[in-house]
């Protein structure tokens, strides 16, 4: 069994063997998927444009979404799921930390970052705040559609993955992701 096939199954009985005893797996789950977190960081920050002077950079933003996961994994149902989680924590750090450091700034510095494979065909700087706004407005009209996008854009699921998360067809997936990528490339054009 390969390396990162052996880390998979090792975060899904690690999830699994915590609950099922009743304990934290916080401690054990850090190391087995550290790299990977690292991993969907660095591909949120791919070809961003960072302003003079910012502070978030990948490293801080696995540790400060790390922060928003720990005391909350109870519920978490293996790898797949996990990573869904960690993407939904990623999301919300990038935009409280946009918001913040928009305010601190009178409404400019926005931070921006890459939308890597998927609102666009080439890679397109954009609004992280814009993009949050957005998303939570398109979860208003169709929450399966921005669940996927946050699973797909944030999380670096598969279609597969993302199907299997939802309990969804790939097809389902793929339509719904057409629909949402266009949805949300017209209010971010906007």
């Amino acid at each position: 069994m390969a390396h990162k096939e052996k880390r998979q199954v090792d975060v899904t009985r690690l999830l699994e063997s915590a609950r099922e005893r009743g304990e934290s797996a916080e401690d054990l789950l850090l190391p087995l998927v550290y790299d990977e977190l690292r991993g969907l960081a660095h591909a949120v920050f791919a070809g961003g444009v960072s302003p003079a002077g910012h502070t978030l950079q990948p490293t801080v933003l696995v540790h400060e979404a790390w922060l928003k996961l720990v005391g909350n994994l109870d519920p978490v149902h293996g790898r797949r799921h996990f990573f869904a989680v960690a993407a939904t924590a990623m999301r919300q750090v990038l935009a409280d930390h946009a918001k913040a450091h928009r305010r601190a700034k009178r409404g400019g510095g926005v931070r921006a970052v890459t939308l890597h494979e998927g609102l666009a065909h080439e890679p397109r700087v954009f609004d992280v705040v814009a993009f949050d706004e957005a998303l939570s407005a398109l979860a208003s009209h169709n929450a399966r559609h921005a669940r996927i996008v946050e699973l797909r854009f944030l999380g670096s699921l598969t279609i597969s993955e993302t199907a299997a998360e939802l309990g969804i067809s790939e097809t389902t997936v793929v339509s719904d992701w057409t629909m949402a990528r266009a949805w949300l490339r017209c209010q971010l054009a906007g």
